[in-house]
């Protein structure tokens, strides 16, 4: 296996995310090639590994000062083996290829666990929407789908929102495409709902990693009433996964951004939720302000200079990462087992480095890779795509059913290919291996292509 990893790194050789999640699945998938040596002849994971697609252009915009700026588009067609592109855009200044290369990897085993027909594929840009204005994240989104445009479709590629990109940069983008298509089509996912939407979408990842947790969880006769939990991060995927936990009776005591975070040992309930809602979604503020509402809260300043992260060295139950990738180091992960956390559902894509993720596998605690725990967004996408075809809108019973059931079929999956493949109860290897399994048997079918 150790040739496959050779060619990725001297092929691209600065691209440290994307080996580090390549690195992942190739160990994962060893003895799938080993008990399948059909898979080998037909070189399914050299296929894998190599996007369908790269797609790079540049996005000149003007600013409200009328001064013209000029940022780089990306888009990541990885894999469409079973079914039209699907992932999200994001829109950060860390942005580059190696990012969205991984999440475009890893989006490929996510979606083919949903059950859902989508293929894999990841894009957005360099370009920071924190202090713009409205009319500038306009101008840009309009520039970026000028370009965008010629490379999806309904039946191509479906791209989502992500980092960055909320409600207000898809509404943008798609009136864009509108225009330019001349076409009122499912092109995005995340819409507003009174123009295509879907109740729990946004909920849906935050909601996911939850209803992940507590299959977890089930699998030791415990659920999440009474557990204390850190969340981090304060973006969508922070916010809903601290709703499902308070309604599903536990306390959330962290959140944080770039900045630093909040330690509030009352827990976040309904109302401080709403709050630090408003604070991120419309003031658009940091999470220190925070603690200036509810001085009971210690906020704690981001130190680039330490080796570890305070926010994963609480007393607790249940971690759920959900701010960006690699933000658990090894030092973190040990913090966290030391602690007495026994629970770890991935909201961020990739939040664990792989030392970590040791620590977490070799400590024999629950602990849910980004790929399962947080594939209830997509899958939510994939029921808007549903319901866009289909001109229907359903209930928001109906879609957090349809949800909570897929995340069931998740679990479900990851615990028997992890059984079957002699690992039983690691979540790693079973997300993997069922998402890669699905992938290579529908290529297989479609031939050297």
């Amino acid at each position: 296996m150790g040739t496959i990893m050779d060619i990725v790194k001297a092929r691209d050789p600065f691209e440290k995310e994307f080996h580090q999640a390549v690195t992942e699945v190739v160990d994962s998938v060893k003895p799938v090639l080993d008990k399948n040596a059909e898979y080998r002849h037909a070189g399914i994971l050299e296929r894998v590994i190599e996007p369908e697609r790269v797609i790079q252009f540049r996005i000149p915009w003007v600013d409200d000062q009328g001064r013209v700026q000029v940022n780089r588009g990306f888009r990541i067609q990885m894999n469409s083996a079973i079914g039209p592109y699907k992932g999200g855009l994001r829109f950060h200044p860390s942005v580059n290829l190696s990012i969205l290369k991984f999440l475009a990897f890893e989006q490929v085993f996510k979606n083919a666990l949903t059950t859902l027909p989508i293929g894999g594929g990841k894009g957005g840009s360099d370009f920071d929407p924190k202090g713009k204005s409205d009319f500038e994240v306009m101008r840009f989104c309009q520039s970026f789908m000028s370009e965008l445009y010629r490379h999806i479709g309904p039946n191509t590629d479906v791209p989502a929102g992500d980092i960055g990109v909320g409600g207000r940069e898809i509404g943008y983008l798609f009136g864009m495409y509108k225009k330019l298509q001349n076409e009122f089509s499912g092109i995005l996912t995340g819409k507003s709902l009174n123009w295509g939407g879907s109740l729990i979408r946004p909920e849906a990842t935050g909601y996911g990693a939850v209803f992940f947790a507590e299959e977890m969880l089930a699998t030791r006769k415990e659920n999440l009433d009474g557990k204390i939990c850190l969340v981090s991060g304060s973006g969508n995927v922070a916010q809903y996964t601290t709703e499902k936990i308070n309604q599903l009776g536990g306390k959330v005591v962290t959140l944080s951004d770039s900045s630093g975070y909040i330690y509030d040992e009352k827990g976040i309930g309904e109302d401080k939720l709403a709050h630090v809602m408003y604070l991120k979604n419309v003031k658009r503020g940091r999470i220190k302000e925070y603690a200036d509402k509810y001085p009971e809260a210690v906020y704690t300043a981001l130190d680039g200079s330490g080796d570890f992260n305070p926010l994963w060295n609480h007393k607790a139950d249940c971690a759920f990462p959900s701010a960006t990738q690699n933000e658990i180091n090894a030092t973190d992960a040990q913090n966290l087992v030391n602690n007495g956390v026994y629970v770890i559902s991935e909201g961020a894509n990739m939040p664990t480095v792989p030392d970590g993720v040791d620590i977490f596998i070799d400590s024999k605690i629950l602990y849910a890779p980004g790929k399962a725990a947080n594939a209830g967004g997509v899958a939510t996408s994939g029921l808007e795509m549903c319901q866009n075809s289909m001109r229907l809108s359903w209930s928001r019973e109906e879609v957090e059913t349809k949800l909570k059931g897929i995340m069931k079929s998740i679990h479900s999956a990851c615990l028997s290919a992890s059984e079957e493949y002699g690992t039983p109860g690691n979540y790693v290897n079973g997300a993997n291996i069922a998402g890669f399994t699905k992938v290579a048997d529908a290529m297989m079918d479609q031939g050297i292509v």
